[in-house]
């Protein structure tokens, strides 16, 4: 539905529009939570924050939103810290490419803007890893800027507003939100108008069983009038998961552990992992795995036996090291994107160092060096499992 046949249907007016802000700012100065990144109007905080808040709930955030700041308290420690140490200090909340873009934006801003963030949104959207709604937010939430911001709380909110029945992910979908936030937002303090959608959709206007019957805006609401507020917004079908099988290998020589970096085209890009091995294309060899094999440790340590020597031929391989895997470690799930990935884990000792010449960069980690280098989280759950102290 364009958006103003939106308007004509709704019949939104002045009135409308003065008594929806009016209920939406009373409830907020009476209902919002006193999240840490709410207490300043400081740009780098809400910038943190809200780069934090992508893909991640208010709840995972707060811990790593406070130790953040601790380790960077401003936009000029950031701006010179290594990216290892960024990653080190992002590590757990996932989706790394936002701690890269963190830290490229901050030299950015250091190098470009003498350290002051703009306030513009058409500025800011020009910084690695800000797109429209994070420069709306920041210019809104920091300088109260009249800028609009579509997320996907607020996309809720304005679907549910307008009765809207398309996707509110196609590229109709997307115009028509942001043509509704651009008449919403007021000049007087759009901040705090801001704040209180997104609370509005984080604790009323919820995806499932939303709570009309807490809501403010009801009386303004055109799903509520038509009944359909369960139905809205529109769900989109979901994403087929790609199932995948790997294996990781703790490679040990002279007390020492095998850590690889990961690649600029992988995921984690620039963290470190134990080496891998993809088991997925190795199906097709005539191998009965998680079998114990003649010989082996107990059972339930060497269920997957019979692929010791697949991983031993493919460390010759791709790393040229004789190694002896010796032990199965581990078995767990964990969820990139639409994949769903299950590894193994086993402990190895290799009798030589790696080969000459070889193009990932690697390193040879101990205990310490393990707990300290910036690990994804499944190879950090790996670890804890194999040595019991990295945690």
């Amino acid at each position: 539905m364009p958006i103003m046949e939106a308007f004509v249907k709704l019949a939104f007016d002045s009135n409308w529009l003065r008594r929806f802000r009016r209920n939406l700012r009373r409830w907020y100065r009476r209902n919002a939570r006193p999240l840490p990144w709410r207490q300043s109007r400081d740009p780098y905080r809400i910038w943190i924050s809200e780069i934090m808040l992508q893909q991640t709930t208010v709840a995972a955030v707060e811990p790593y939103f406070r130790r953040f700041l601790q380790r960077f308290p401003d936009v000029e420690t950031l701006a010179s810290a290594s990216e290892q140490d960024v990653l080190r200090c992002w590590q757990g909340l996932g989706y790394y490419s936002r701690a890269r873009n963190l830290r490229r934006a901050a030299q950015i801003v250091v190098q470009q803007y003498g350290g002051r963030f703009p306030d513009s949104p058409d500025v800011l959207v020009q910084l690695p890893g800000i797109g429209r709604y994070t420069a709306g937010a920041i210019a809104s939430l920091a300088f109260d800027r009249p800028a609009a911001i579509v997320e996907a709380n607020t996309a809720r909110v304005y679907a549910r507003l307008m009765a809207f029945r398309g996707s509110v992910s196609s590229a109709e979908g997307q115009r028509t939100l942001w043509q509704f936030a651009e008449w919403l937002v007021p000049r007087r303090a759009p901040g705090e108008f801001n704040q209180a959608l997104m609370e509005l959709g984080s604790l009323v206007c919820s995806p499932q069983a939303p709570q009309c019957h807490r809501c403010p805006v009801r009386s303004c609401c055109q799903a509520v009038t038509e009944d359909c507020q369960d139905e809205i917004p529109v769900q989109t079908r979901p994403v087929e998961t790609v199932e995948r099988l790997e294996a990781a290998l703790a490679v040990f020589h002279s007390g020492k552990c095998l850590l690889v970096r990961r690649g600029s085209d992988e995921w984690w890009s620039g963290m470190w992992d134990f080496p891998r091995v993809a088991l997925d294309r190795l199906r097709t060899e005539k191998t009965s795995w998680g079998k114990k094999r003649r010989g082996s440790p107990a059972t339930e340590d060497s269920p997957w036996a019979d692929l010791y020597p697949l991983l031993e031929r493919e460390s010759r391989r791709k790393f040229g090291l004789d190694v002896t895997i010796d032990l199965f470690v581990t078995r767990f799930r964990y969820t990139v994107t639409r994949h769903r990935i299950t590894l193994l884990g086993f402990r190895g000792t290799s009798r030589g160092v790696i080969r000459a010449g070889f193009s990932q960069d690697h390193l040879w980690a101990d205990r310490q060096e393990l707990a300290e280098l910036p690990l994804p989280a499944p190879a950090r759950k790996f670890a804890g499992r194999l040595t019991g102290s990295v945690q």
